[in-house]
């Protein structure tokens, strides 16, 4: 029995049966074959349906030495996933995970931006250039409906309903959500709908995709990051500034201003609302520092 031969069947069940996103999915594959190389060289002879519970301790105890308990948490959630798709597709008669606990995750608040230097960056972009009023867009678009890079760069035209107000959006799982769109971003992604897009050579599987690079394709995750950074390097922005942290700020702005968490989970995507609970530590710091600024006893 083949390492490489049972993962594969699992990636499959998990995007055929389990409907999860590519990037979830891809995720758990680097795990396993992180796993899978470190067992062929320390215990080449343990095959998916025999290797024992210290076998996987031993690979996880080294691997906590270099990472962080978040990755050893998600390290941890693949080798359960896939040792319990073993057992009851009756590759193996135990499941060798039951008895190896989880450790405690660092809660880590995320990086947010404060409107003043999301403003400074979309002040850097050079609208001079055609791809100007589409990065000025993408800003727009990722901090005013709080997407995730994925979800920006599959955005359809068929998914803006301007007149209603919304965008239709396909998140984690291939699950579909409505999102309120503000009337400044809808201009300004009209501007760059009717004034710009209008003019590419647009390839045939692109017509329906919003936002396209030059030769007419879809965006890459990787474009959009560099886009992202290279605004906040030209802004001044010390922070580790990527996609998700508009995605961050659009949350926490919304909850200091008095929004109800519910309302943003649902905008999120969240399928838990303790995901989006988040943001209720960092909605509060701005409570913090009125307290140390103000209070006598500081």
């Amino acid at each position: 029995m083949k390492w490489s031969d049972r993962i594969k069947e699992y990636m499959d069940y998990l995007r055929i049966e389990r409907g999860l996103a590519v990037n979830t999915i891809q995720g758990y594959k680097k795990d396993l074959e992180l796993f899978t190389a470190w067992i062929e060289e320390s215990a080449p002879n343990e095959s998916p349906s025999k290797i024992t519970t210290s076998s996987i301790q031993d690979f996880l105890y080294q691997r906590s030495k270099s990472v962080k308990s978040s990755t050893m948490n998600r390290c941890l959630a693949s080798l359960r996933g896939f040792f319990a798709f073993l057992h009851f597709s009756e590759w193996r008669t135990d499941n060798p995970m039951d008895l190896i606990d989880s450790p405690k995750s660092e809660r880590r608040l995320p990086e947010v931006l404060s409107i003043e230097e999301i403003d400074a960056m979309v002040a850097e972009i050079d609208l001079s250039q055609p791809q100007g009023e589409r990065n000025r867009s993408i800003i727009e678009l990722l901090y005013g409906c709080g997407l995730r890079v994925s979800e920006l760069i599959n955005l359809r035209i068929s998914d803006l309903f301007f007149d209603e107000g919304f965008i239709r959006i396909e998140g984690k799982g291939s699950k579909q959500r409505l999102v309120p769109i503000a009337p400044i971003t809808q201009k300004y992604i009209n501007i760059y709908l009717n004034e710009i897009r209008v003019h590419h050579t647009i390839q045939p599987e692109a017509t329906d995709i919003v936002f396209l690079n030059r030769r007419g394709r879809m965006l890459t995750r990787n474009m959009v990051f560099i886009i992202v950074k290279e605004l906040a390097e030209k802004a001044g922005i010390k922070k580790k500034v990527s996609p998700h942290t508009f995605r961050h700020s659009f949350a926490t702005h919304l909850l200091e201003n008095g929004a109800d968490l519910s309302a943003i989970q649902q905008m999120l995507g969240h399928e838990s609302i303790t995901t989006t609970e988040i943001y209720t530590h960092l909605g509060t710091k701005h409570l913090e520092e009125a307290l140390l600024q103000y209070h006598p006893r500081k």
